[in-house]
């Protein structure tokens, strides 16, 4: 007979996501442990194995949730009747509210995806080039005579872009909405002047 699943599991997994990307990001894929995931979930070392058989699909399932839930963010912003700088502005305002409350999570990103197996980084990698399209093509709506003939520039913005958004947290920790907002704006800003002189 099937194992029923308790009616906070889903509540109780989430927890656990966030006391590892909690523990990732401070200690690091390799020296956590699954005692010290589950004593900063607050469950026993026993109870973790009821959620996640291994360290590593632990890392995978709280990539693959963090990089979805943005992706998915991102590519429902309404952009229709935007002009291209509002698009691009809404798009760069979005990532920051998306990334607020995840900075553990964002941290693990960019040390984690090297400890799963190809085929797992793939699925993650997929989720990424989502909004690497949807960034460039709102960066090349910009400047088309620009980006027309000449991809590798396109390439250039878009992941500059990306950076300047990337690395708020590490100087801006616990910005707030209108923080958060005021900068995604700025990053537009300083990107589209950048443009007008390529």
């Amino acid at each position: 007979m099937a194992r029923t699943q308790a009616k906070d599991h889903a509540a109780k997994q989430e927890a656990i996501l966030e006391a590892a990307a909690r523990v990732f990001a401070s200690e690091g894929f390799d020296r956590a442990s699954m005692a010290a995931l589950a004593r900063e979930a607050g469950i026993s070392k026993a109870n973790i194995y009821h959620y996640y058989d291994s360290k590593d699909a632990l890392l995978f399932d709280l990539l693959d949730s963090h990089l979805k839930a943005l992706r998915d963010r991102l590519v429902a912003v309404k952009l229709e009747g935007l002009s291209p700088p509002e698009k691009l502005a809404a798009l760069c305002i979005e990532v920051l509210l998306a990334y607020q409350g995840a900075d553990n999570a964002h941290r693990v990103q960019s040390t984690g995806m090297d400890h799963l197996p190809e085929d797992e980084r793939q699925i993650l990698a997929a989720y990424q080039r989502d909004m690497v399209r949807l960034v460039s093509s709102v960066v090349a709506e910009n400047a088309p005579e620009v980006f027309e003939h000449d991809p590798a520039k396109l390439r250039q913005v878009t992941m500059s872009v990306f950076g300047m958004l990337n690395w708020h947290y590490m100087w801006n920790a616990g910005a707030d909405d209108a923080a958060r907002r005021a900068y995604g704006a700025q990053v537009a800003q300083l990107t589209l002047g950048g443009l007008k002189a390529l």
